[in-house]
């Protein structure tokens, strides 16, 4: 049964901003047939544009535009909007997905990927607009074994309340408040130490490997704080 024009407009809306027909049909078609609304854009200066008029709920961004660089289109939008970015892109070097983060994007894809992967990620950018753009923060964040109550700065696991030095719950915080999306070691490092240690990767690695002895149950094969390789970390938000 068809829906009506009031269902309709309670779909996200995705604005899908790539200069290749093909891609440009495949990305429509897998989207509008999972319930998403569809916008279209061939390039940065149109996808500016449709941005502030559209207001879409999510933005798919390819890098390589025809009329500027799609790390310089992420850059301008985020001078004034919160959209989740996700990139994808057939540059698939760690540079290439450190910059986009770096300048602003939520998460990077890699052509080519298959449509359960796109989907999964589009959710999880989803959710975490719906948490950050509430008029407060949730009090309480909750994934698998692990449990933050943020107001209160306390931390439990498996319902066992743990401690962590100011260091490793700066970084947790931070990691909870993005939940989902990936965060790469500059970032990292500029919440945990301060902008004078964002070249200092060694010191992340020996705090990252603390907070998962005190909240993973197989440190060695984590499933809660996840290494994005050459890039950074992510926090699982489900």
């Amino acid at each position: 049964m068809p829906k009506s024009p009031e269902e309709a407009a309670h779909e996200p809306l995705v604005l899908i901003v790539e200069d290749e027909l093909p891609m440009m049909r495949f990305l429509r078609t897998s989207l509008q047939s999972h319930g998403y609304r569809v916008g279209e854009a061939r390039t940065g200066s149109e996808a500016i544009a449709l941005a502030g008029t559209q207001i879409p709920d999510l933005i798919i961004l390819d890098l390589g535009l025809p009329d500027m660089d799609g790390l310089a289109v992420t850059r301008r939008l985020r001078e004034w909007s919160a959209t989740p970015i996700i990139v994808v892109s057939a540059r698939g070097q760690e540079r290439d997905k450190i910059a986009a983060l770096d300048a602003g994007a939520d998460d990077y894809l890699t052509k080519p990927f298959s449509v359960p992967e796109l989907l999964a990620r589009l959710r999880v950018a989803l959710r975490h607009r719906d948490k950050t753009g509430a008029d407060k923060p949730e009090p309480v964040f909750e994934s698998g074994r692990l449990r933050v109550d943020i107001a209160h700065r306390q931390v439990w696991v498996d319902g066992a309340e743990i401690r962590l030095t100011p260091i490793e719950y700066r970084l947790l915080l931070t990691l909870v408040h993005f939940a989902g999306r990936v965060l790469t070691h500059r970032q990292l490092l500029r919440e945990g130490w301060g902008p004078a240690y964002e070249g200092q990767s060694q010191y992340l690695r020996i705090y990252m490997a603390r907070l998962r002895h005190k909240i993973e149950a197989d440190p060695s094969r984590p499933r809660l704080l996840l290494t994005e390789p050459g890039v950074g970390y992510r926090l699982r938000d489900s």
